[in-house]
Parts: structure tokens; C-alpha cells; sequence
């Protein structure tokens, strides 16, 4: 069994008549950096709040599997960043991650200057955390939810107006907290490009429910340049692929075949599965990003639309 931090299980919310979460099943593994894609108000933050503890679940449920005890022992072992950073406008970034650290008893000076220095903002100085720029709001807001030293970090759409020199501030620094501290992170972005480089795990959510759920492995081959065979024979066609010499192809399911190579050739290859007499219904060559995966795989554009995962 993979070594899971948080499973939920059909977890959902409702407000009166909008379901914003239906059904939820996540399975984030310890040390992971598990990405939620979805486009804005898809249940993103609705998800991530019922896990910190900020919001009920209407039904379901779900465990921290990495702590012993009950899951509110384990809410004291989280860091969580949900919309905007809770500040103190009027105070300095010293002095807000301060009254943070009291609470948790945490007196040392250095401490502080450490997670100020961790996320990219040492030099702050007096200036009020109200006049900060929007780059060092955000990570203001994750050296809050570092405060602890929190064994799993919850994060919204933390890149979410961010210049390019910020976001990839923040990124190398999600980056090092994950490699060097061992934190698993839970990110929600729409920006997705970006959550590529870092999320070694994905949930794709649309309309409160999880469509797909893989890994990063999975969705890069998944978004390789590929022929695409389908037939009904999918059997008779692999010892022609063979005899052609290509080696790298995935039987998808009875009907579907992928070969990842040969792209050039598709129509030498499209005459010898012909010669032996295979009926073939559509074969052709695909090609996709990670977004243009998700718009595909969400029904955004026209496509196939995927079955759920875990409903």
C-alpha cells in the first residue's frame, strides 16, 4: 500500500442548492507535491478548506494517515494559505510572522528571521505589511503558514498574480521546502504550465468532482505526441507494430492503442495493418500540453471526455 499523508473519502459539500464538492476522493502520498487543476470555482478552495478544518463537509469524510491521533491533532501539524494571506496591514512582516510564533510559543528572534529569509523576504525592514508588493504579500502569507514547522502545506492558487520573477520565486522555494524538509504540499492553481514544473501528483477537478487522478509520470505520457489506433482488433495489430519495428506503444484499452513512435510513418503504418486485414476506424496522430489536456479531458473543447476516478 503507497504510503498516503490524506485520503479522503466522497467528500462533500454543499451550499443550499450548489454542490461545490461532490464526492471527492484524493489520495495524497507523504512527501508528495499534489497539484488540484481546475478552472476558477471548480471546488478547488472548497476542497482545501474542508481539509484545513475551515469548513465542514456536508457528508463524507476524510484522515490524516500520517499522524497518530484524531484528525484535529493532525490540524495542528498543517499550514495552510487559503485565498488571500490573513495579515496585519498596519504591522511589519517581522512582527505579523511575531504574533504567529506567540501563539505557538515560539520566542526566538532567529526563527523568525529564518522564515523570513526561507521564503524571500529578509529585507522588509519597517515597512508596513500593507504597503508590501503583492509577491511579498504571498510569501508573507506562506512564512505564516510556516510557522510550526508543519509536516503538510496547504496551498490556493499561490502564484495567482504574480510576476514571472515571482513565480518562479515561489516555485523554487516550494521546490526546497519539499526536497529539504520532507513537506508535503497540496497546491491548487490555474496556471498550469507552472504547477507542471513542480506537482508530482494531479487531481483534475471540474464542477465540484474529480475527473482524473495520476501522477506526473502518468499525464506526461498521457500528453505525449502519439498515433492514436482504434479498432476493434486491438490484439492484431500489435504483431504488425512489432514487425515494423516500433517498440514503444501502450495497449490503452481493447478498442485503443498508442504507439509514441514512427509519427512520420503513420502511413506505412496505417497500409500494413490494412494488408493484414484489420478493420480500422479512425487513425491519426495526437498531440497535446498539459492545458490542452485539461480543456480536452474537462469537455472544454471538443473531445473525448474521460470517466471519473474514485466516484
Amino acid at each position: 500500500m503507497e504510503d498516503y499523508m490524506l485520503i479522503t473519502h466522497d467528500l462533500t459539500k454543499k451550499y443550499k442548492d450548489t454542490t461545490a464538492a461532490d464526492r471527492v476522493n484524493l489520495h495524497i502520498k507523504k512527501g508528495s507535491i499534489y497539484g488540484l487543476i481546475g478552472k476558477n470555482g471548480a471546488g478547488k478552495t472548497t476542497i482545501m478548506k474542508m481539509i484545513a478544518g475551515l469548513a465542514r463537509p456536508t457528508s463524507g469524510s476524510f484522515e490524516y494517515t500520517g499522524f497518530n491521533g484524531s484528525v484535529n491533532e493532525a490540524y495542528s501539524r498543517i499550514g495552510a494559505l487559503i485565498e488571500a494571506p490573513a495579515l496585519e496591514p498596519n504591522l511589519t512582516a517581522y512582527d505579523n510572522i511575531r504574533i504567529k510564533c506567540l501563539a505557538y510559543g515560539i520566542g526566538d528572534r532567529k526563527y523568525i528571521n529564518d522564515l523570513l529569509e526561507l521564503v524571500g523576504i529578509p529585507e522588509t525592514g519597517k515597512k508596513k505589511a500593507g504597503r508590501l508588493s503583492l509577491g511579498q504579500k504571498q510569501r508573507l502569507g506562506i512564512a505564516l503558514a510556516l510557522v510550526g514547522d508543519p509536516d503538510v502545506l496547504i496551498l490556493d492558487e499561490p502564484i495567482n498574480g504574480l510576476d514571472p520573477q515571482g513565480i518562479a520565486e515561489v516555485r523554487e522555494m516550494l521546490m526546497r521546502l519539499n526536497d529539504e524538509k520532507g513537506i508535503t504540499i497540496l497546491i491548487s492553481s490555474h496556471i498550469l504550465e507552472e504547477l507542471a514544473k513542480i506537482a508530482t501528483d494531479y487531481a483534475i477537478i471540474d464542477h465540484g468532482r474529480i475527473i482524473e487522478e495520476s501522477t506526473s509520470k502518468e499525464l506526461k505520457e498521457k500528453c505525449r505526441d502519439k498515433i492514436v489506433i482504434k479498432t476493434p482488433n486491438v490484439a492484431a495489430c500489435i504483431p504488425v507494430i512489432d514487425r515494423m519495428g516500433l517498440k514503444d506503444y501502450g495497449v490503452v484499452s481493447d478498442k485503443v492503442l498508442h504507439v509514441f513512435e514512427g509519427l512520420s510513418d503513420i502511413s506505412a503504418l496505417n497500409m500494413e495493418l490494412a494488408k493484414e486485414g484489420i478493420p480500422i476506424e479512425s487513425i491519426g496522430t495526437e498531440s497535446s500540453d498539459l492545458e490542452e489536456y485539461f480543456l480536452k479531458i474537462t469537455g472544454s473543447i471538443p473531445g473525448e471526455r474521460r470517466g471519473n476516478k474514485g466516484q
